[in-house]
C-alpha cells in the first residue's frame, strides 16, 4: 500500500508543479480557448492543462516502471501517447471529426497488439470489436464531459480512486499503479481547474483520461469471481460520462443535429445550472453521482450473480431516468 501511495504523492506533486508553468506556455504560444456563444467561459483560458496531466502520468511511470509488464505498459503508453498527440494537435489547430476518431482508432489497435482486450466472449474478433467500441466510447464520453470548470478531472480522479479501491482488493498490481498515478495528476490539475478556473485540460487531457480509465477497466480483474458477474463493474463505475453522452447524442438526433458536434451547452452539467445550480454546485453534484456510481460498482463485486445483475439493471434504470428528466427540462425552457 505505501508503494501506491508513493505514486499517488508523485502524480500530485508533478501536476501541481507543471500545471501552472503549461498554463503560461499555453498563454504564450496562443493555445487557448476563446469565449464563444457556445461556451461558458468569459475569457481565454489556456487549453495545456492535459499536457501537464500527461507528463505528471509519464513521470511516475518512469519513475516506477520497473515493476510493470513491459510489453503491456509499452503499448497502453503508447497509445496514449499517440491519443494525447492528436488531442494536443485538435488544441492547437482544431481536426476534423474524421481525423480525430482515426487518432482514437489506432490506438486501440495498438492497445490490441500488446494483448490489451476485452475477453468477455470465445470469439477474438467480437472481442477486438467490443474493445474499439468500449475505448473509443469512453475516451470520447470523457471528451465531451470535459464542458465545465473541474467536471472531467474530478469525475477521472472519483472514477481512477475506485478502480485502485478493486484493483487493490484484487491484487491487480498493473491497474493499481495506473489509477493511482491518474488520481494523483487530475487532483493536482483540479487545483488549478476549479472554478473559476485558470486552465482547462483541453483535449490533449480529456482524451488522455479517457483512454486510460477505458484501458483500467479492461485490465481490471476479478480472480475469484466469474467474469461473468463482473464485466459490468467498469460500465458502473463510469456510468456518470456514459449518461451524458447518451444524453447529449439522443438529444442532439431528436433535435437534428449531429450528436458529434463540439462543443455544445446541451450536456447534464448545463442543465443542471437551468434548475438553478451554480457551476461550483454543479461540480459537487456531479462528484456526489460518481461516487454513488463507484460505490454501487464496488457493491456488484461484493455481491455477484443475481444481486449484481440487480443493481447493474437499477443503474441503467437511474441513467435512463436521468435522460428522460434531462431532456424533459431541456424543452420545459425553450431551449428546444
Amino acid at each position: 500500500m505505501i508503494y501506491f501511495v508513493l505514486i499517488f504523492c508523485c502524480g500530485l506533486i508533478f501536476s501541481l508543479a507543471l500545471t501552472p508553468l503549461a498554463e503560461k506556455i499555453g498563454i504564450k504560444v496562443g493555445i487557448i480557448n476563446a469565449p464563444s456563444s457556445k461556451r461558458i467561459n468569459r475569457k481565454a483560458i489556456p487549453l495545456l492543462g492535459g499536457v501537464a496531466i500527461y507528463l505528471s502520468f509519464l513521470f511516475v511511470l518512469l519513475i516506477f516502471g520497473r515493476e510493470f509488464r513491459l510489453y503491456q505498459l509499452v503499448g497502453i503508453i503508447t497509445g496514449a501517447t499517440l491519443v494525447s498527440f492528436f488531442g494536443l494537435h485538435d488544441d492547437w489547430r482544431e481536426l476534423s471529426p474524421i481525423f480525430k476518431l482515426v487518432g482514437q482508432v489506432i490506438p486501440v489497435l495498438v492497445l490490441v497488439s500488446t494483448g490489451v482486450t476485452v475477453e468477455l466472449f470465445h470469439s477474438e474478433i467480437l472481442n477486438v470489436l467490443i474493445t474499439l467500441v468500449w475505448v473509443v466510447g469512453i475516451t470520447n464520453a470523457i471528451n465531451l464531459l470535459d464542458n465545465m470548470d473541474g467536471i472531467a478531472g474530478g469525475v477521472a480522479a472519483i472514477a481512477s480512486l475506485f478502480f485502485f479501491v478493486l484493483s487493490a482488493l484484487n491484487g491487480q498490481y498493473l491497474v493499481g499503479s495506473l489509477s493511482a498515478a491518474m488520481v494523483g495528476a487530475c487532483l493536482g490539475f483540479l487545483r488549478y481547474n476549479l472554478n473559476p478556473a485558470r486552465i482547462f485540460m483541453g483535449d490533449t487531457g480529456s482524451l488522455f483520461i479517457g483512454f486510460l480509465l477505458s484501458v483500467a477497466g479492461i485490465k481490471l480483474r476479478f480472480p475469484e469471481t466469474p467474469f461473468i458477474y463482473t464485466w459490468m463493474i467498469p460500465v458502473v463505475i463510469l456510468a456518470f460520462p456514459i449518461m451524458d453522452t447518451s444524453l447529449v447524442t439522443i438529444s442532439r438526433l431528436r433535435r437534428g443535429l449531429n450528436p458529434f458536434t463540439s462543443p455544445g451547452t446541451d450536456h447534464s452539467t448545463h442543465r443542471f445550472c437551468l434548475l438553478g445550480f451554480s457551476h461550483k454546485q454543479v461540480a459537487l453534484l456531479v462528484y456526489c453521482i460518481s461516487g454513488i456510481f463507484g460505490f454501487l460498482g464496488v457493491m456488484i463485486f461484493y455481491f455477484p450473480g443475481t444481486a449484481g445483475y440487480s443493481i447493474f439493471i437499477t443503474v441503467l434504470l437511474l441513467i435512463a431516468s436521468m435522460i428522460y428528466f434531462f431532456e424533459r427540462l431541456y424543452i420545459r425552457k425553450g431551449k428546444s
